[in-house]
């Protein structure tokens, strides 16, 4: 029987350091994804956790600006692989898929940061590789999404009063229908953990 992998994508201080976290749909990403992650290790699934990594930018990502750890909070258990990417998804510049291979790994749950960007990028590319995939969108967080036109110089006030922006909820549900029936099944943090969030 195979196992189950948990993957956790970039649950980073990256993203709280750059002004576009102000437009996050889940603040509260890091415990969202403890939530998973204590579930996963409750049903001995393996635990992954990915870091992503742009060395020499001198950005956010560089880890020389000290910022390419967990968001506070998080805590890998001795044992639980720690990959560091280079490329959106999570297999391309990593061994990712040797280790799920050596773990026996088929199924793979999805959570982390950014919810159409590393995220569903891993998910399609598992798909592709044959794994079976679980994507847990609230346990995945992003921002708002700026027109391609303007991204890379808009800055937050800019962003929120276009027109063309999506929304963070947009995105998400974008990102549930591309991937749906087609790379992978999508489940809620309830769902999966069955404890319903505390309000």
């Amino acid at each position: 029987m195979s196992r189950t992998a948990l993957i956790v994508i970039d649950v980073q201080e990256s993203f709280r350091v750059r002004p576009n976290w102000q437009l996050v749909n889940h603040p509260d990403i890091a415990e969202r994804v403890d939530r998973l992650v204590r579930t996963a290790r409750d049903k001995g699934d393996l635990v992954v956790w990915v870091l992503h990594t742009e060395p020499g930018t001198g950005g956010a990502f560089d880890p020389v600006n000290g910022h390419v750890r967990l968001i506070d909070g998080l805590e890998p258990l001795p044992g639980e692989p720690i990959l560091t990417k280079t490329s959106h998804n999570a297999f391309t510049t990593t061994n990712l898929q040797q280790l799920l291979t050596q773990h026996g790994v088929g199924e793979i749950v999805v959570s982390g940061i950014r919810t159409e960007q590393c995220c569903e990028t891993t998910a399609r590319v598992a798909s592709d590789l044959g794994y079976d995939v679980v994507f847990v969108a609230d346990a995945t967080a992003t921002m708002a999404l700026a027109h391609w036109s303007i991204r890379d110089e808009a800055g937050v006030d800019e962003i929120l009063a276009d027109p063309r922006t999506l929304t963070a909820e947009q995105v998400v549900e974008r990102t549930e229908y591309a991937l749906a029936g087609r790379f992978a099944t999508i489940r809620t943090l309830d769902e999966f953990t069955g404890v319903p969030v505390s309000s």
